[in-house]
């Protein structure tokens, strides 16, 4: 890959493989010092259940992890009256919590429900696909803890990462396309 190009990172999730086992949720609040309670409020990833499918005797169960989708066109970062929402050149949805004045502006802008006001720090949250652990070559804290490998992060524009190939290969989909965020997450279907 051109050194010259700037990467896009996102995140793969093939729905069909997850197990509901929360590893990726245990990961992330470790990893980033979120109070586990057991609220909703307070996560940054989570998986909803979609269902069972089958028939009797063959049932499978359906689940889906989401989190904030590190939009291509985050609506996040257009309310923010303190530009404490901001985008990196790489795609990353971030929030600077020494600006944020907790207006909870970008709460009611996002359409996938990925922010919340921690009741730990006292401004608002949501996922940042680990930036710090991305900046020393690591991987999120969900993706290298998925036990059967539901998730996959890379640079999507390097055409030899897994990211690349597994979107030439398979189809795929992104939640709620009709808003117009242009998501960084894609479900394989």
């Amino acid at each position: 890959m051109s050194e010259n190009k700037k990467k896009r990172w996102v995140m793969v999730i093939d729905p069909r493989k997850c197990i509901d086992c929360k590893a990726c949720d245990v990961a992330c609040k470790r990893e980033n010092g979120v109070e586990a309670n057991g609220d909703r409020d307070t996560y940054r990833n989570w998986i909803t259940s979609k269902g069972v499918e089958g028939t009797f005797p063959y049932l499978k169960q359906r689940f889906e992890p989401s989190q904030c989708q590190h939009c291509d066109n985050p609506p996040c970062v257009k309310v923010c009256p303190t530009t404490a929402s901001r985008q990196t050149p790489e795609g990353l949805v971030e929030i600077d919590y020494k600006r944020c004045i907790v207006c909870a502006a970008c709460i009611l802008a996002c359409p996938y429900d990925a922010r919340y006001k921690s009741a730990q720090t006292k401004v608002i949250d949501k996922c940042t696909f680990c930036s710090h652990r991305i900046a020393k070559g690591k991987l999120p804290a969900c993706v290298d803890t998925c036990p059967t490998k539901v998730r996959i992060f890379g640079d999507l524009n390097d055409p030899d990462s897994e990211v690349f190939r597994l979107l030439a290969r398979h189809h795929y989909r992104v939640l709620q396309p009709e808003q117009g965020t242009k998501p960084s997450l894609f479900y394989i279907s």
